[in-house]
């Protein structure tokens, strides 16, 4: 039994300006939201560190939750996206590039699974009873 899927995004070579402007941080996440139809429970939270400026984003959502974490002194930022119901694959790879200047953008995904074993016939025949 599927129990959702996650994203596991790693994004280099990114503009380092773009990775500390908490701004620009926030139209990725209004996009990923918008297009693919998420529910955001409460307000998204957004903390900026002290130079070089990273920034760390968590959205709680309906469907489970977006998070972000950007390292502007390597150029990389992360995303981590799990959703309980099926959606499509968002575009990571060009949309990185278009709006933080990636270079690379490596996608993993995981599907999360819940194991139902089947009862033995021994256990079957004991409820039957």
């Amino acid at each position: 039994m599927s129990l959702g899927t996650e994203w596991v995004i790693d994004a280099t070579g990114c503009d380092a300006a773009a990775l500390a402007n908490t701004e620009q941080l926030r139209k990725v996440f209004d996009r990923v939201i918008g297009e693919l139809d998420l529910h955001v429970l409460g307000e998204v939270v957004w903390h900026q560190f002290a130079a070089p400026g990273g920034v760390t984003g968590i959205a709680m959502l309906t469907e489970s939750h977006l998070t972000c974490h950007t390292y502007p002194e390597f150029n990389a930022a992360t995303f981590n996206l799990y959703c309980c119901r099926e959606r499509v694959m968002w575009p990571w790879k060009t949309m990185l590039t278009e709006m933080l200047g990636a270079t690379d953008v490596t996608v993993r995904v995981c599907e999360r699974l819940l194991k139902i074993e089947e009862p033995s016939l021994k256990e079957v025949g004991q409820w039957a009873k």
